[in-house]
């Protein structure tokens, strides 16, 4: 089968396997809030950003709050997520730009959010996808170890990031993007670990294709 057929049978078997697709990330529905959160997971697990935010939601509970906050005391609420400084920096920051550039509301463009700070393609495509449910690849570590492996891109060999988002866009139905990036998560932590996937009774077993590009 060709990238496409393979990219449709993928998002159809973990569809039944995962039927609810939802970010593991406990935003409440708040655009803001994602975006904070996305900033935070950056080498700290999506758990421990879950436990932190709570208080720190409590401490500011909305954008204009941050805004007016103090990036040491951000800090302190944020000091188990790793690189606590910078995030704190880039939370306030981003926060001040969401308020004076964009009314206080979370922009709904690739363009205008990679002007915020600390955000990148990764957590830009999370805005997208999961607020605006516009086409959206999150190339995540999961995403991208899965899909070299199953051989939607790379050949068996990880692409880097940015690669992987074009390779996935181009051969994932636009409304199954997402979606399927969310499942990419949960299939990866259950299933397909980086170090020892479980490929016995796998459902992407039979399609799935090993780094000298044969079947499994």
């Amino acid at each position: 089968m060709n990238k496409k057929e393979l990219a449709a049978s993928v998002v159809e078997r973990l569809k039944q396997k995962y039927p609810g697709a939802v970010c593991s990330l406990n935003y409440g529905g708040d655009p803001w809030r994602l975006l904070v959160m996305g900033r935070l997971s950056a080498q700290c697990t999506d758990e421990r950003v879950n436990l932190v935010c709570p208080a720190l939601f409590e401490r500011y509970p909305d954008v204009y709050a941050m805004a007016e906050g103090d990036a040491a005391d951000i800090a302190k609420y944020i000091f188990s997520c790793g690189l606590y400084n910078s995030k704190a920096r880039d939370l306030k920051g981003m926060s001040e730009r969401i308020v004076s550039v964009y009314g206080g509301m979370v922009p709904d463009n690739m363009d205008d959010l990679l002007t915020l700070p600390g955000v990148g393609r990764k957590i830009a495509n999370l805005i997208l996808g999961d607020i605006f449910r516009k086409p959206a690849v999150v190339a995540d570590t999961h995403c991208i170890r899965i899909a070299a492996r199953i051989g939607l891109c790379g050949e068996g060999k990880p692409l880097s990031p940015e690669k992987t988002e074009k390779a996935l866009a181009a051969i994932v139905e636009p409304d199954e993007q997402s979606d399927l990036c969310h499942r990419f998560v949960m299939f990866g932590r259950d299933v397909c670990s980086a170090r020892s996937p479980e490929c016995g009774g796998c459902v992407l077993a039979d399609i799935c294709v090993n780094k000298a590009g044969k079947p499994s």
